[in-house]
């Protein structure tokens, strides 16, 4: 026999019954019915209930035994009675009678519980993570973790794609984020540092011959956390394909994306393929933001021009300035009581810092509220209309609240309330993944302090219409060809058909104000490479840890990673980051450059 287990805690079942087993794990819990003890013993893969009698010389080992600690235990598989059958567990109708019992090691008492479903802080669990980790829900978590990544893998090799490794240590490159830098001991004064993305690299394999890569990439950013961003590392599907277009791209990942939600979203609605596509500014003007979030039904309107030179004069002034109004649609909301609107208000004034939320509600075949009783009614009208046109028949029975203000700040702040105004009125789609591609992102932005031409999104992108356009288009104008892959409001990915041209790139750069010298200094390899001969080329990297947090339903990216830091970016069961003594700074050509500390009030002179 084994020395420490013949079964997994999670394998006997009636067919066992009679024959001699051991199995090994931890204490889960025990419990003491005077004449008999009870322990369940848990595995990785599930738990067992095993039995001990009082007349046993094994007693006291056993019930001395604390939670947690690991015993090895050999004996009878035992069918159990009808009437103490556990029907929730699937070793449920049977349990082991133990004959012999080996303590492999006995656990102290524990800082926290792994058996219940006790609450703990984040830093108790983060400092004790390994036990953590014991915990059913979050042991699940790490196990579809594992799976999702399986299943991904085997999709994309099904492909034709190759898994390959890119650099760990690298150059800095400016990506948008903070590197993290690693001081070379052999080249003092000089640094390596952590990839952002293998951005670079994915597009020189391209440039190499190869032409479908990916790997799940590990990626590394000096950005503070969020509830759906890990600090520090994070984990992408990133790949890259040869001589495509961007409908190419999308027919390569989609089926990827749509067989892993499949595949482990149990009962939950998935957008069925091929998932919409949504240029940027039908985005901006219908849902207020370019991560809509498709399970909620309203979608807004724009009805500036209802407004102008109207009777509403607050509205109608602010559009003589330029500002632009955003109708958003309140399904079902006529009935609801004064406070609801009140509510709403409140909300926007005090929590968003906006002037409020303007009301229509469309009762009994009247225009009632603030702005019902002040407009006209072909006015009144035209909102209907433009509503229609987006919406299912919004009139009696429903409520429009309005925004007013300079387009950026209305579409965010609409957005908002958007959202807002959904989860009031209990709209959003339960048990569901919307899935939808933004497209047609603009090439240029302005920036409205300086009044200079900005990339708005990646430099890298080809911008649709080619030399062409960036010789001959007003800047703003230009679209990229660039996407973004949205699921229930939240980025999963950023790609883009790349700028595989060195003069289309030098040119692109010109625009947002770099001179060539600039872009050869920061991207001379690649633009090297591109001069040997760089297929067109495109990717995508959707993010490992967001979907498997989406699949997990976890509100925090946290739960999916095995290992997290804390939100100050803290591993604080390794104790990192952490000081170094001098004799290793000296052997990296370093000095510390520390900032003094705050003074604080009691710091001064004593008179």
């Amino acid at each position: 026999m084994h020395p420490y287990r013949t079964h997994t805690c999670g394998a006997l079942k009636l067919d066992d019954a009679g024959t001699q087993v051991r199995l090994s794990g931890w204490v889960h819990r025990k419990r003491d019915h005077g004449n008999l003890l009870f322990i369940d013993l848990r595995d990785h893969y599930g738990l067992t209930q095993c039995v001990i009698d009082v007349s046993s010389p094994l007693f006291e080992t056993a019930e001395a035994a604390r939670p947690e600690s690991v015993l090895t235990v050999t004996g009878a598989v035992v069918e159990r009675s009808e009437e103490t059958v556990n029907a929730s567990l699937p070793t449920g109708q049977v349990e082991l009678k133990v004959e012999e019992i080996i303590v492999e090691n006995t656990a102290e008492v524990l800082p926290m519980q792994v058996a219940g479903e006790a609450e703990y802080s984040d830093e108790m669990r983060l400092s004790h993570r390994f036990i953590d980790l014991r915990r059913e829900k979050v042991h699940a978590n790490m196990v579809l973790r594992s799976n999702v990544i399986s299943s991904i893998r085997k999709r994309m090799t099904d492909q034709g794609f190759l898994e390959m490794q890119t650099p760990i240590l690298t150059a800095s490159s400016p990506e948008g984020a903070r590197d993290f830098l690693v001081p070379s001991r052999m080249h003092p004064g000089k640094f390596y540092a952590l990839p952002q993305a293998p951005q670079q690299f994915k597009q020189l394999l391209m440039v190499s011959g190869f032409d479908k890569y990916f790997q799940i990439a590990p990626c590394f950013r000096d950005e503070d956390a969020r509830a759906d961003r890990s600090p520090g590392e994070f984990y992408q599907l990133d790949f890259e394909m040869a001589y495509v277009t961007q409908e190419d791209v999308f027919e390569a990942i989609e089926p990827v994306l749509h067989g892993v939600f499949e595949e482990f979203a149990a009962d939950r609605n998935i957008t069925p393929l091929p998932f919409p596509q949504i240029p940027f500014a039908e985005s901006m003007l219908k849902y207020g933001n370019d991560k809509p979030d498709l399970r909620n039904p309203l979608i807004m309107a724009d009805v500036t021009e209802a407004f102008r030179d109207s009777g509403f004069g607050l509205f109608a002034k602010n559009v003589e300035k330029g500002a632009v109004v955003r109708a958003i649609p309140a399904t079902g909301a006529a009935d609801k009581p004064r406070s609801f609107f009140d509510k709403l208000n409140a909300w926007a004034r005090d929590d968003e810092g906006a002037g409020g939320l303007g009301y229509i509600i469309f009762a009994d075949g009247e225009a009632k509220g603030p702005i019902g009783k002040n407009l006209e009614p072909d006015r009144i009208e035209a909102i209907k209309t433009a509503l229609n046109e987006v919406n299912d028949n919004v009139g009696d029975g429903d409520a429009v609240f309005f925004v007013c203000g300079q387009q950026s700040m209305a579409e965010k702040f609409a957005g908002l309330a958007r959202t807002r105004i959904a989860e009031e009125l209990d709209l959003i789609e339960k048990n569901a993944f919307r899935f939808c591609w933004i497209v047609d992102y603009p090439m240029y932005e302005m920036d409205e302090d300086s009044g200079k031409i900005e990339f708005s999104h990646n430099p890298f992108s080809m911008p649709q219409g080619g030399m062409d356009a960036l010789a001959a288009d007003n800047p703003l104008d230009i679209l990229a060809y660039q996407y973004d892959i949205v699921c229930n409001g939240i980025e999963l990915s950023s790609g883009a058909i790349r700028n595989h041209r060195p003069d289309i790139m030098l040119k692109a750069f010109g625009i947002a104000g770099y001179g060539a010298d600039v872009v050869e200094k920061e991207f001379g390899g690649m633009l090297q490479a591109f001069r040997y001969g760089a297929p067109p080329h495109g990717g995508s990297a959707p993010g490992i840890d967001r979907i498997v947090m989406m699949l997990a339903d976890e509100p925090n990216i946290r739960e999916v990673i095995a290992f997290p830091m804390n939100q100050q970016a803290e591993d604080l069961l390794m104790g990192a980051p952490a000081a170094v003594d001098n004799a290793h700074l000296k052997e990296l050509s370093l000095k510390l450059n520390l900032p003094k500390p705050a003074k604080s009030e009691s710091d001064g002179d004593i008179g």
